[in-house]
């Protein structure tokens, strides 16, 4: 990636830096911090304080083509953090199964970034139309009963039109994934 340069003296702005980063891999940070915790308010709470402790600590890191793994390390010790102040919480994992699922979530960031990236190739490769419908599926505003009434179909058929078009991605990724790696 190439340096950000600040007008006034040439020099990298680190800020802009991080944020590019930080929006390259928060999709895969996001899934890392969403294996170890079992609530949706929780993997926001602990991604906001490590895009915080990145921010904090992102002058000592020398090389930002390790960003990524660099950013799981914080999230560990965030999710840790997180763990105790979340401890009575009966759902709560025991710390050494949250050490052992962060371990196991850093080894796969490799394989996520390459099926996130056959993910887009391969809606891409989609009609449309069918691009646009599974887009939307997904999308946090719209709900399948108002998609369907919107389309003036029944939503059992919208489903099943979604779950052809999800047999048709998953397919497309195992061709683009060598070792059938979807």
């Amino acid at each position: 990636m190439p340096a950000i340069s600040n007008q006034e003296n040439d020099a990298p702005d680190p800020h802009e830096t991080f944020l590019r980063l930080w929006m390259q891999h928060e999709r895969e940070l996001r899934a890392f911090v969403r294996s170890c915790c079992p609530k949706a308010q929780e993997v926001d709470d602990v991604l906001q304080e490590v895009s915080v402790a990145a921010l904090r600590k992102f002058s000592t890191l020398d090389d930002h083509s390790a960003f990524g793994p660099w950013a799981c390390l914080i999230a560990r010790y965030e999710l840790l953090s997180a763990r105790r102040r979340f401890a009575r919480d009966r759902l709560v994992l025991a710390e050494d199964v949250v050490q052992l699922l962060a371990d196991e979530g850093a080894q796969e960031l490799p394989l996520r970034q390459r099926q996130l990236r056959a993910l887009d190739q391969c809606i891409d490769k989609l009609p449309r139309e069918r691009r646009e419908l599974v887009l939307a599926a997904y999308a946090k505003d719209k709900t399948i009963r108002e998609m369907a009434s919107q389309l003036k179909r029944t939503e059992g058929s919208l489903y099943q039109l979604l779950a052809r078009i999800r047999m048709e991605l998953h397919r497309c990724m195992t061709r683009a994934l060598p070792g059938g790696e979807s």
